[in-house]
C-alpha cells in the first residue's frame, strides 16, 4: 500500500503564495502519475495539476496555468504544488493523488486533504 498525506496549508492573502507537499509512503512514486486536485466549500472536486509516470509531463487546469506549478522530488518522495498570485477563489481542500493507470479515481491512492484559504 501506498499512503499519501499532504501539508502546506493554511491562510494567505490574495496575491501570496503557498507550497504544498504530498509525503508518500510504502512505494516509491517514480512509478506513478501524481494529480493535485481541489474542493471549494459547497462544490465537488475538482482537476487542479497533474504529473506523468517518471516526470514526463505535466497538466493544468486552466484555472491554475501560469499560477501553479506541480513537480516531484523521487528522492525525497515528495510531490509538490507551488502556488503563487494565489485568489480567493482558490479556497479549497488540496488532495493529492496517485496512480500507476493514467486516470485518478477509486483505484488510486488518496491523501486526506490540506486546507487552503485565502483572504481578499
Amino acid at each position: 500500500q501506498m499512503q499519501l498525506v499532504e501539508s502546506g496549508g493554511g491562510l494567505v492573502q490574495a496575491g501570496g503564495s503557498l507550497r504544498l507537499s504530498c509525503l508518500a509512503s510504502g512505494r516509491t512514486i517514480r512509478g506513478y502519475a501524481v494529480g493535485w486536485f481541489r474542493q471549494p466549500p459547497g462544490k465537488e472536486r475538482e482537476f487542479v495539476a497533474s504529473i506523468s509516470r517518471y516526470g514526463a509531463s505535466t497538466t493544468y487546469a486552466d484555472s491554475v496555468s501560469g499560477r501553479f506549478t506541480i513537480s516531484r522530488d523521487y528522492a525525497k518522495n515528495t510531490a509538490w504544488l507551488q502556488m503563487n498570485s494565489l485568489k480567493p477563489e482558490d479556497t479549497a481542500v488540496y488532495y493529492c493523488a496517485a496512480s500507476i493507470g493514467s486516470t485518478f479515481d477509486e483505484g488510486s491512492y488518496w491523501g486526506q486533504g490540506t486546507q487552503v484559504t485565502v483572504s481578499s
